[in-house]
């Protein structure tokens, strides 16, 4: 008696396929190939074979579920969660501005106003502080996805350090140095300068999630902002004298900042009060140079309106930039501490 075995794949009955047919018109009985005995098991197999095709494709359709589920996120929770970090941004913005209008302009101008000249030179700077900033923005997005980031991390990294310090420091010098008249130079280094801005701040932008910088971008521009209101809204020339107290204070973080490289590994206690003076103190100083920097753009404006010295809001906006990159710089290292906490 002829049997088919079931576990038999289709390439092999279809080689065999001759022989098979050969054997079953001379031996086999008509009526004994179709047995009900084989016909229940071919039932079975089938079965069995379309429940297994079937429960693999609800494991798949599970699978996808629970990833897109995990990707997933409700437009109602994420309009909450926007509408509280802009909650948590307008709450440093007026904290800031109560704080420090309490703690330092109790006296305002005497006129109530700002001249109009003053104003323009101060709306000018802050117009080129934010072209500053988007400049450095969008040049350290493209260094990271070009992989430019990537070839200054896995080089030496004090070489780089070191040449990107003397860069900047060099661009710096050299823009502050040309004259305002001249415009294309002027501008040229001023852009280097942004550039090399945006190399030393762009592996940064490897570690940190982009929602992480948003929200320290959201930070650091309420900061600011309620720092320059008081700023130009007091009295003239009133912060002008915290110059020295803010540069000494600028020295004490930039020494706290080397202090992991000279300290050893097990004094702990020590090396967490350097990152903590390092991380708050100098989101004061550098606070504190903000609103030094305002009087200071106002300062120059009235010497400009007498002739003393030129218009350059060029010069002006690059303290007011290097004071929002060490301000952001300090609120990202702030929000990750704070994140892997959490977990």
């Amino acid at each position: 008696m002829f049997t088919i075995t079931l576990r038999a794949g289709a390439g092999r009955l279809a080689a065999n396929a001759p022989q098979l047919a050969r054997a079953f018109h001379q031996s086999a009985p008509k009526n004994t190939f179709f047995t009900p005995r084989t016909a229940s098991l071919a039932f079975r197999a089938n079965t069995k074979t379309s429940s297994n095709i079937f429960s693999r494709l609800q494991g798949a359709s599970r699978g996808y579920r629970a990833q897109y589920d995990s990707v997933y996120v409700d437009p109602a929770v994420r309009r909450k969660e926007l509408f509280r970090k802009l909650m948590i941004g307008g709450a440093i913005f007026g904290g800031t501005l109560v704080t420090v209008n309490a703690m330092f302009n109790r006296e305002t101008r005497e006129d109530g106003g700002m001249p109009p000249f003053e104003r323009s030179y101060l709306n000018r700077t802050f117009m080129h502080t934010g072209l500053g900033v988007g400049i450095i923005g969008l040049t350290a997005y493209q260094m990271v996805q070009s992989g430019f980031v990537y070839r200054l991390m896995v080089t030496n990294p004090w070489i780089v350090g070191i040449g990107g310090l003397a860069l900047s420091i060099g661009s710096m010098i050299a823009t502050r140095s040309i004259d305002p008249d001249n415009y294309i130079p002027k501008y040229a280094c001023w852009t280097a300068f942004n550039a090399t801005q945006a190399a030393l701040i762009a592996p940064l932008m490897t570690i940190a999630p982009p929602a992480l910088l948003a929200r320290a971008g959201l930070y650091t521009l309420a900061m600011m902002g309620s720092i320059s209101f008081v700023g130009a809204t007091a009295k003239q020339d009133k912060y002008m004298y915290i110059g020295g107290p803010l540069l000494a204070g600028a020295a004490i973080v930039a020494v706290s900042g080397f202090a992991p490289l000279v300290l050893p590994a097990t004094a702990v206690r020590t090396l967490a009060f350097t990152e903590n003076l390092w991380l708050y103190g100098g989101l004061a100083v550098f606070g504190g140079f903000t609103l030094y920097d305002v009087q200071k753009v106002l300062y120059h404006a009235r010497a400009a309106q007498r002739g003393i010295i030129k218009e350059d809001p060029v010069n002006e906006s690059i303290s007011l930039e290097l004071d929002f990159l060490n301000i952001f710089v300090r609120m990202v290292q702030i929000l990750m501490m704070q994140q892997n906490r959490r977990k």
